[in-house]
């Protein structure tokens, strides 16, 4: 296809900007897909710990800085597939309160209800084959015990996207949360979603093709035609779909404001960037006296309903390789070893809400570094609630006869990376309308996780895949020029 047939140009691979393409190449709309990394190698070095954590190989390696102009390096990958490549596969649907606003707790509200997201979470599940097992007898116990410690406490399976032929498979089995999977056990963006559009027509994926800004037409900054490349190339097309992640897609268009003056006169332009949100996220290990030896492990999600706005997900596989990458170098190897064998690994997340001033800020016209300034202490019911939430699952651990210990994920720990450019009716308060159209602008829309105006408290790629399939459908359905 030549640039003046694409019909729609989407910035990202990831969960949002896969699924809307996966939507509108199938109704045989003609799709350009860039994507700023390459593809991932299918040869089984994604399964290997010394190259994932330890020399952190596939990883991004732009540097940031803080609130304080202290230099960090997010958890971001640049990859087909993005993030997705790299997640555990824990599929869950946000629940229909959570689409409310919360004053109490900070949350702000969708512009649309779960009723309207609901058959495109059905669509996701069922491109991504989402499926639930059964617990692992040593699991099971535990959880048992834990249940038995405090009635507060329950425990769901965990809605994975997972082929059960992963058990047949030990290594993809012990190495599929926090990996990318070689053979396509694992769901995602890639697997389940590009690799059914390879060879369509009316389908381009453009890898290692990085976007740097919105083309307009003349004399209009407002209606945006098309990207330009870092190479220096242009692509144009009726619609531009943003979906390189809530750290990157507002960086696009806070350069677009600043560069064309159109930030001086957008009712939306102050809020480019804001109520950023990355879930308060700390990983929590129980050490047992005995050995374990269940594989899977990441197969259950607990509740506890003195902390609602909280849960606590198990992780998968742990042994003293993965354990060895997150302790100091002075630990001795055998003592990792004896550690790994015995550990239970827990992932603790907390709905942290919005905050204007946490906030992403691109810097990009200027040579600096990309500033990520967030506090969880702006948001005191987040914090306070998570803290609480450890306690009381230590504590469960403890009568369950583990010893827990926790670590608080920070700004590196950007798997949940949200709303950065928040949907909402009122171009004052929000970024993009409820049809995923940048207020103000034509031709602008945005798919990824930023424009999530909560994150709730589970893991946010099934909502971010259902809003790409729901943006697709509706560019389909007539909003394409």
């Amino acid at each position: 296809m030549s640039e003046q047939a694409y019909e729609v140009i989407i910035v990202g691979s990831g969960a949002g900007g896969s699924a809307a393409a996966y939507g509108l190449v199938k109704a045989g709309r003609r799709v350009l897909l860039l994507e700023k990394g390459g593809q991932l190698p299918r040869d089984g070095s994604t399964l290997d710990v010394k190259q994932v954590f330890a020399e952190g190989r596939f990883k991004n390696r732009q540097s940031w800085v803080d609130n304080q102009n202290r230099q960090f390096i997010p958890g971001e990958f640049h990859n087909v597939g993005g993030k997705t490549k790299w997640y555990g596969a824990a599929l869950l649907r946000f629940a229909p309160h959570e689409f409310e606003a919360d004053p109490d707790h900070k949350c702000l509200g969708w512009p649309i209800g779960y009723d309207e997201l609901a058959p495109y979470y059905e669509q996701a599940e069922s491109l991504l084959a989402v499926t639930r097992f059964d617990n692992e007898p040593e699991l099971q116990q535990l959880i048992e015990r834990i249940l038995a410690s405090d009635p507060a406490w329950r425990a769901d399976a965990l809605p994975l996207g997972l082929k059960r032929e992963i058990l047949e498979h030990p290594e993809e089995a012990k190495h599929f949360d926090g990996f990318a999977s070689a053979c396509g056990f694992k769901s995602d963006a890639e697997w389940n979603l590009l690799d059914a559009l390879r060879g369509e027509s009316n389908f381009r994926l453009m890898p290692h093709t990085t976007a740097t800004g919105l083309l307009y037409a003349d004399g209009d900054p407002a209606q945006i035609t098309g990207v330009v490349g870092a190479d220096g190339g242009s692509y144009r097309a009726g619609a531009v779909i943003l979906a390189a992640g809530a750290m990157s897609s507002p960086r696009l268009l806070q350069d677009h404001l600043e560069v064309t003056g159109l930030g001086d006169c957008l009712p939306s332009a102050p809020l480019v960037g804001a109520n950023f949100k990355l879930h308060a996220n700390s990983a929590l290990l129980g050490f047992s006296p005995f050995k374990k030896t269940d594989l899977l492990r990441k197969t259950a999600i607990f509740f506890n309903e003195h902390y609602p706005h909280s849960t606590v997900q198990c992780l998968g596989w742990m042994d003293g390789e993965i354990l060895a990458t997150q302790l100091p170098a002075a630990v001795p190897r055998f003592v990792a070893r004896a550690m790994g064998a015995r550990a239970y690994g827990f992932f603790v997340t907390t709905e942290d809400g919005s905050h204007a001033d946490n906030r992403i800020i691109s810097c990009g016209g200027h040579g600096g570094l990309p500033v990520l300034d967030y506090e969880l202490g702006r948001l005191p019911p987040a914090q306070q609630e998570h803290q609480g939430l450890i306690r009381a699952f230590e504590s469960a651990l403890r009568k369950a006869g583990l010893l827990g210990v926790s670590r608080y994920m920070g700004l590196a720990g950007t798997a949940h990376a949200l709303g950065s450019l928040v949907t909402g009716d009122d171009p004052e308060t929000s970024v993009v309308d409820a049809d995923g159209r940048v207020h103000g602008m034509q031709g602008l829309y945005v798919a990824d996780g930023s424009v999530l105006p909560r994150s709730s408290r589970v893991n946010p790629a099934l909502t971010i895949y259902a809003w790409g399939l729901r943006l697709g459908d509706y560019l389909t359905n007539g909003a394409l020029r």
